[in-house]
């Protein structure tokens, strides 16, 4: 087995090199396909996320010698005695956002937001390898008409997006919300966004390589919030403002655009972990009868519902990089650059 481990926080990967894992119990070996590289790998590979103000919270559960990788695809090679509900040969995707199993979240089906997890890729070794073990055949899932590559991006950039837009369905009035953020996620928060809400968002980023990327996805509209009259401009194309902003970027200055460009009642969904503070003053709260609500990847139960989307051929797929495993540390460290257009694919 190959892998690319964190050796130490904000050096370079280390290839290590080991015998493959022996499945026991309920365990399956998957040989991984594709793995993608997720934005919030260059913070577990850092060891902290940016709380603003110079804190920093330490990343939990990343104790090196570490794979990162929790966009994970691949073929069932191995399976522990009492792995019932997997067969040799499956291609499946790894959902990789597992919880202690025991807890009143985990056991109401949000294991995805388990004080206790074990997530493939932060705490159990993950993607940046050639093989993966996964605790139980109830976390792979099927993807029948999905390109290999495009698949394993569902497992993280997929399920994020999808559960962020699902927080904002029904309350758009039919008319676009507001995406902060052309990456690679942001890119899938556009897709479903048509998809689920019916009506293409509009896009805000201040990259406008990522702006033309968002538009050949098809928003709306595109905004550069560094242009002096943006929020003018996104008022004008709202009328008035949007019912609901999904913030890709997670920054001080797009949870405040966003926010800023809410109409009264509206909804700011902050999903992105690029860091700062967010300050508004408390009275605005009620003033205005806006919410601010956090999203963090999905659960179990929307991966199967989102999958059946995917593999109905309801969503279009988004821009790949594809690069070698032995490029793990180059790929993540163009990723830390911002100079990955799309989702950054490693093929062992």
């Amino acid at each position: 087995m190959k892998s690319y481990k964190v050796i130490e926080f904000g050096q370079p990967l280390q290839r290590v090199d080991a015998p493959n894992p022996v499945p026991q119990g309920t365990e399956v070996l998957v040989r991984i396909t594709a793995s993608g590289v997720c934005h919030s790998d260059v913070h577990l590979w850092e060891g902290y996320f940016d709380l603003g103000g110079g804190k920093k919270a330490p990343t939990k559960g990343v104790a090196p010698p570490k794979a990162l990788g929790h966009e994970i695809v691949g073929e069932v090679v191995a399976l522990g005695p009492n792995a019932s509900g997997a067969k040799i040969g499956d291609q499946r995707i790894v959902y990789p956002w597992i919880g202690c199993g025991n807890c009143w979240l985990c056991k109401a089906g949000d294991e995805h937001m388990c004080a206790t997890p074990q997530t493939i890729g932060i705490n159990k070794d993950g993607g940046f390898a050639d093989h993966v073990l996964v605790p139980h055949p109830r976390y792979l899932f099927a993807y029948d008409n999905v390109p290999t590559e495009l698949a394993c991006t569902y497992a993280c950039s997929g399920i994020t997006a999808f559960s962020a837009v699902k927080k904002v369905q029904g309350m758009d009035g039919g008319k676009p919300i507001l995406v902060m953020g052309a990456g690679g996620v942001g890119l899938m928060g556009v897709k479903f966004a048509k998809t689920i809400l019916g009506q293409a968002p509009i896009v805000a980023d201040i990259d406008e390589k990522k702006l033309e990327l968002a538009k050949q996805a098809g928003a709306s509209a595109v905004i550069n919030p560094k242009n002096p009259d943006a929020r003018k401009e996104l008022a004008a194309i709202s009328g008035g403002g949007v019912a609901a902003c999904i913030d890709f970027v997670g920054a001080e200055a797009s949870a405040a655009f966003g926010f800023n460009g809410l109409r009264t009642g509206g909804k700011l969904v902050i999903v992105g972990l690029f860091g700062g503070t967010f300050t508004q003053p408390v009275a605005m709260f009620p003033l205005t009868s806006r919410t601010v609500q956090g999203s963090m990847v999905g659960s179990p139960a929307e991966m199967a519902e989102m999958m059946q989307i995917v593999s109905a051929g309801k969503i279009e797929p988004v821009p790949l990089v594809k690069r070698s495993l032995d490029d793990a540390d180059a790929a993540l460290q163009d990723l830390r650059k911002g100079l990955i257009m799309g989702r950054a694919i490693l093929i062992p």
